[in-house]
């Protein structure tokens, strides 16, 4: 059964209602419960729903772009009005783009509740070029101000939500640290999100978790620039960064030199969503597992979640990063499926009730 840590009696009550899956027993697809398991396996096992995007590149104001992907939904049965129809931003993970499966799922949870959905791609990822010399980083929270600035002066009207998972949790939720309540989003669910950045690598660089998940993680992320070399190379000794063998040499020779920190260490603590979670002002449920080896438990911040009335987390003993797998087969709904769908239809059609219960 998953732990509920949340200071707010009124939001647990509100929670427990609207949201009973955080409440519930979790069991683990049995065949592959430990947490690296579920890790690797997820991509491979989870379908991919078939959607419909609609491409829309948005200028920043240094000369870069971004890519979004809108999922309109424009056949909503229980919102015709596009004006007022609830819109949620998706967050991917590091190297996530919209075409990933929890995205997709998370699309398909949402068109069946009636809802618009818009992804946002971090710069140079999505197919887009690189217009300047800039990718991103967690801590920078500069274009997802500049997205969620645009995406609520199209739908001013429309309640409006975000979901970040992996780095795009820690991405959400540096920047709800830094606005408060001066956000035009009503609620956020965080999922699988890195609290502690020092304590992720370090996790990740154990022998066992850079054999499978490290190295990885590192090829992607100079996949990911390779492209745009003849771009970056104008600020970068590109050989070096492709010669990085893990994420900290990555983040120490591209990522916290690009956006200007003087160690890796700065970049790190500013990276670290647990040293602002005190000043987050909406509603907010933040699920992990336990075991996961990207996040580790003893890192997860619940002594400074208890100091935040607008914090929930909800935590479970088993699945791993962006894994829980529930069910024999495990192909189309997990655990972190129905509380993504729970928690934003809750927010959506019952959101004023947190305050009154």
């Amino acid at each position: 059964k998953p732990q509920l840590v949340a200071s707010n009696d009124r939001f647990c009550r509100f929670l427990e209602e609207y949201c009973p899956v955080v409440t519930e027993t979790y069991y683990p697809t049995i065949w592959c419960w430990e947490g690296r398991v579920q890790t690797l396996l997820r991509p491979f096992i989870t379908s991919r729903p078939q959607v419909q995007y609609r491409n829309e590149l948005i200028k920043t104001a240094d000369g870069g772009q971004i890519s979004l992907d809108w999922f309109d939904n424009n056949d909503s049965l229980y919102y015709p009005d596009a004006s007022t129809r609830p819109t949620v931003l998706l967050l991917p993970g590091l190297t996530g783009t919209s075409k990933e499966s929890y995205i997709l799922h998370m699309i398909h949870q949402s068109e069946t509740l009636g809802y618009r959905c818009v992804v946002f791609n971090n710069r140079g990822i999505a197919g887009e070029d690189l217009l300047t010399p800039r990718t991103y980083c967690a801590a920078n929270t500069e274009d997802l101000e500049a997205v969620i600035h645009h995406v609520h002066s199209l739908h001013p009207s429309a309640p409006f939500m975000a979901a970040g998972v992996s780095m795009g949790g820690m991405l959400l939720l540096n920047y709800l640290g830094k606005t408060g309540r001066d956000t035009p989003l009503m609620a956020a669910a965080i999922f699988s999100a890195g609290w502690n950045v020092f304590e992720s690598v370090e996790s990740l660089e154990k022998p066992l978790n850079w054999l499978l998940f490290n190295y990885y993680l590192t090829t992607c992320l100079q996949s990911s620039i390779s492209r745009h070399r003849q771009m970056l190379e104008k600020l970068f000794d590109m050989d070096l960064v492709m010669k990085a063998r893990t994420v900290r040499e990555f983040d120490k020779q591209f990522t916290s030199v690009m956006f200007g920190y003087r160690s890796i260490d700065d970049y790190y603590e500013d990276a670290s969503p647990c040293r602002k979670l005190k000043s987050v002002g909406i509603p907010v449920l933040c699920l992990n597992s336990v075991d996961d080896v990207f996040s580790p438990g003893h890192a997860i911040p619940v002594e400074t979640a208890k100091q935040n009335a607008n914090v929930a987390l909800v935590l479970t003993s088993c699945g791993g990063h962006i894994g829980f797998l529930e069910g024999i087969w495990p192909r189309k709904c997990t655990y972190m499926d129905r509380v993504f769908k729970q928690f934003v239809q809750a927010m959506f059609e019952h959101g004023n009730k947190i305050f009154s219960m």
